[in-house]
């Protein structure tokens, strides 16, 4: 049976866009007869989950990082080795880039010489992480200096590999730009049959309205953390509700360092809630569909899978003007990027948007979005199998991008 094996640091039982790939991923191999997915996953312990024939989570007890972000860091040979060893993989994903390629790489060649080897790019961590805080802090030039360096560091750490995916046309095109190994566009796709207005709960917009049917109703699932945005949101509410002239209703979902910031500003405003971290898509579909706003205000993200769940529930987006936002939300009218990263700056576009007063103009309005979303997901359906390598025995590697 031809066999993938996935190793990820990015994976954190409380995370959103990395979480939501692999959940969705392993919902498709789970399904499987004639290929078998590994997920090795950093866990508490080690122990083998067998899920079905096609799907296999191998828990390997791995070094947790501190605060609340659940991420845990494998890249010791003693947790790489026997997996390699056990599974005898055709193909090897690696979908974090710090220490982790280099280590499976090296492990691979002696294990399993012949197997496909690459990467999702999940993180473009040298414009991200390195070259955007530095050049904020210490100016353009050295920020564009140690973005090099951090690309000089991916470009060494893939080394040896067959290539590189990326979800945006963006990031792939810094990656060529780079030298990564044969840099693939591989887009993401949300399931546009899940994320619909159909899920649309009238008691839930009741709740949320309040009894003013043109209160702004916003949901915000993402990590709570200022590279989110967080900060602006949360910075923006009393100028945004001076501007609408009521309270916005904005539903907070998920986890992370800024929590207690989101549990402050719940306890503060009447109408701004706290609902944890959500696990079930379906309850995330329900909310998406039942406010009128979404907001995507990072402008850290490779592709930003929900960016897509919100179109594809008719909701009206703001996002950022730089990442994958910017590229997908011109691709529908109710889009709008906030290009100032400053709270003061973010009201306008959000008090801009005009609520639909009616069935049928709420229709018009959630078909334009909706609509992009679903061109989208049918593009990345349309690519779904990708060829490995030539060296690698021309095997398929197939999966269902248009739910990824």
């Amino acid at each position: 049976m031809f066999t993938i094996v996935d190793f990820n640091n990015f994976w954190s039982p409380s995370g959103g866009g990395v979480r939501r790939y692999h959940l969705q991923k392993m919902a498709f191999y789970e399904k499987q007869r004639d290929v078998l997915s590994v997920f090795v996953m950093p866990s508490a312990s080690t122990y083998t989950e067998t899920r079905s024939e096609g799907l296999i989570i191998e828990h390997i007890e791995a070094f947790r990082f501190p605060g609340n972000w659940e991420y845990r860091f494998m890249w010791k040979e003693n947790q790489i080795r026997p997996i390699l060893e056990k599974y005898k993989p055709d193909a090897i994903e690696v979908g974090s880039p710090y220490i982790l390629p280099s280590v499976v790489h090296r492990i691979a060649k002696k294990v399993v010489p012949n197997a496909a080897l690459f990467s999702f790019w999940h993180a473009d961590f040298p414009v991200t992480y390195v070259g955007r805080p530095i050049a904020k802090k210490f100016g353009a030039g050295t920020g564009t200096f140690f973005r090099k360096i951090a690309f000089w560091y991916a470009h060494k750490e893939f080394d040896g590999f067959d290539c590189v995916q990326a979800s945006s046309k963006e990031a792939m095109a810094r990656l060529k730009k780079n030298g990564l190994p044969d840099p693939r566009w591989i887009p993401l796709g949300c399931d546009i049959d899940t994320f619909s207005p159909e899920r649309r709960d009238e008691a839930l917009v009741a709740k949320l309205k309040d009894g003013d049917p043109n209160r702004l109703t916003i949901f915000f699932p993402h990590r709570h953390c200022n590279e989110k945005g967080i900060d602006l949101i949360l910075g923006a509410y009393d100028i945004l509700t001076q501007k609408l002239g009521h309270e916005p209703a904005i539903v907070f979902a998920g986890t992370g360092p800024s929590l207690p910031l989101v549990q402050a500003a719940a306890e503060k405003y009447k109408h701004v809630s706290y609902i944890g971290f959500v696990n079930s898509i379906d309850e995330m579909a329900r909310y998406y569909a039942s406010v009128d706003m979404g907001l995507a205000l990072s402008g850290w993200e490779t592709f930003g899978l929900s960016i897509l769940e919100s179109m594809a529930s008719g909701n009206a987006l703001v996002g950022a003007a730089a990442g994958p936002h910017s590229s997908t939300s011109r691709n529908q009218v109710q889009a709008q990027s906030s290009r100032n990263a400053r709270p003061k700056r973010l009201p306008m576009p959000l008090s801009n948007f005009t609520i639909p007063t009616s069935p049928t103009k709420r229709l018009k309005l959630e078909s334009t979005p909706r609509n992009s979303a679903g061109t989208i997901a049918l593009s990345a359906s349309s690519r779904s199998t990708k060829k490995l390598p030539d060296k690698k025995n021309e095997k398929l590697y197939t999966k269902d991008c248009r739910v990824l």
